[in-house]
């Protein structure tokens, strides 16, 4: 079995995690992961925490060398924006299409033929491996590992995250954080004409809807887009829908019903919404004081709205920081300008770090020289995003975050190249053999 085959059978599973919606990975494709490890002769076990599962094993013998992982979960789709079936792993030219082929199924299948080989290589240390259902809904279960290897005295020296992309070692990335901002409606009487407005995601250069891709002064964000709208034109906020998906995604398209000030007819509007909606703007421009230096920046996008009796929106932050408190004050600040009602609630995994890594540190060198060696033209970079690496760096394992060429993660048509995902088992074979 080639990687492209194994990436198309693991494709075909649906695992889509989508809280919102109550989805989440069945039990199918771990059990998948491991009959196949089995087949080879590798022993894993399937791990289940809170209704989601992780495949884990270890090879070789000794003292723990280098741990890798990668996760099967995918963000959930819009079928009617995909070219072909999301689902069904499809081949055009060099690119092979389908969620997950790049983030990050793409990764488990080169892993897995890793280990095929690595199993009967003779190994100066033990290699330990992961695979996890729930890294696109913050990452429970690779928490649950790094606090297991560390009751057991078992953490690593090294970890491959294979979660990345652009087949360069990602040495850092910011922590996430997730900030809820709830209002109760406000309902008046006003006269004008009822009208409606649709604001659509542009992303001229990088076609993506991963939120920590997004990039001010480039792309466009529909709800930023709407709020400026309505700070502008002094319109009044009737409702709004949109095609929402999870916090970190940003919607392809919104919806506002607004009312139009002036004669016409009497209609209720929502002047708590029309608040919280103005209140973007300022929001996302929050003056968040970072510790350490990032090539993003500090990112803020308004990723999802609901009502739930309170109209509800979410901020996807992304910051070089582990202060809670400093973003908590500095959100705290903008809503007591600009919605003073509202109720403000902020959300981060106090075990999670960022991801800082040393570009001369050992682990970084060896994978340049093996991605030389095989044709890549690689230096070390940064990554917008999180990923499962931060629950490792606070215990001082070293760490980078590594994945094959492709693009439209968390967007409609993701893919990954094919000739660049043919030299991944071989890459992670080679680290567990050299570093």
């Amino acid at each position: 079995m080639d990687v492209v085959s194994l990436l198309s059978e693991l494709v075909s599973f649906e695992t889509v995690n989508d809280p919102v919606k109550g989805m989440k990975p069945s039990k199918d494709c771990p059990k998948f992961i491991k009959d196949t490890l089995d087949s080879w002769g590798i022993e894993s076990e399937i791990i289940e925490k809170d209704g989601y599962y992780a495949v884990y094993g270890e090879i070789g013998d000794g003292s723990p060398k280098v741990l890798f992982m990668a996760h099967f979960d995918v963000v959930p789709v819009n079928p009617e924006e995909w070219k072909t079936d999301p689902f069904k792993l499809t081949i055009e030219g060099d690119r092979a299409y389908g969620r997950g082929s790049a983030d990050d199924k793409g990764n488990v299948a080169s892993l897995m033929l890793a280990l095929r080989d690595l199993v009967n290589e003779k190994l100066d240390g033990k290699v330990i491996f992961a695979f996890t259902g729930d890294e696109e809904i913050g990452g429970n279960m690779a928490m649950h590992i790094a606090e297991k290897l560390r009751d057991e005295g078992k953490l690593p020296t090294y970890m491959v995250n294979a979660d990345g992309i652009g087949m360069k070692p990602i040495i850092r990335r910011r922590k996430g954080f997730s900030v809820e901002i709830r209002v109760k409606p406000e309902k008046t009487k006003a006269k004008g004409i009822v009208r409606e407005r649709k604001f659509y995601v542009k992303t001229p250069v990088v076609e993506t809807r991963h939120a920590a891709y997004f990039l001010p002064g480039v792309d466009t964000h529909p709800m930023i887009a709407l709020s400026q709208f309505v700070r502008n034109f002094n319109v009044l906020a009737i409702s709004l829908e949109g095609k929402f998906l999870k916090g970190n995604v940003v919607p392809s398209e919104v919806t506002l019903r607004y009312l139009d000030l002036g004669e016409g007819q009497e209609v209720e509007v929502d002047l708590g919404l029309t608040r919280l909606l103005r209140s973007i703007v300022p929001l996302v421009r929050a003056p968040i004081k970072p510790e350490k230096y990032s090539d993003y920046g500090v990112s803020i996008t308004p990723n999802v709205y609901s009502f739930e009796g309170h109209h509800v929106i979410k901020l996807d932050i992304r910051a070089m920081s582990n202060s809670k408190e400093e973003i908590e004050r500095t959100i705290q600040e903008i809503v007591e300008f600009n919605v003073p009602e509202a109720e403000v609630d902020i959300r981060t995994n106090e075990k999670a770090g960022y991801l800082f890594t040393d570009p001369q540190d050992r682990i970084v060198r060896v994978t340049i020289d093996i991605l030389r060696e095989l044709g890549e033209d690689a230096e070390p970079m940064e990554g917008p995003g999180a990923s499962d690496s931060r629950y490792f760096t606070p215990y001082g394992v070293k760490a980078i975050d590594i994945g094959p060429k492709g693009g439209n993660i968390h967007g409609p048509n993701e893919y990954v190249e094919i000739n660049s995902l043919k030299k991944m088992p071989m890459l992670y074979k080679r680290l567990a053999m050299e570093l």
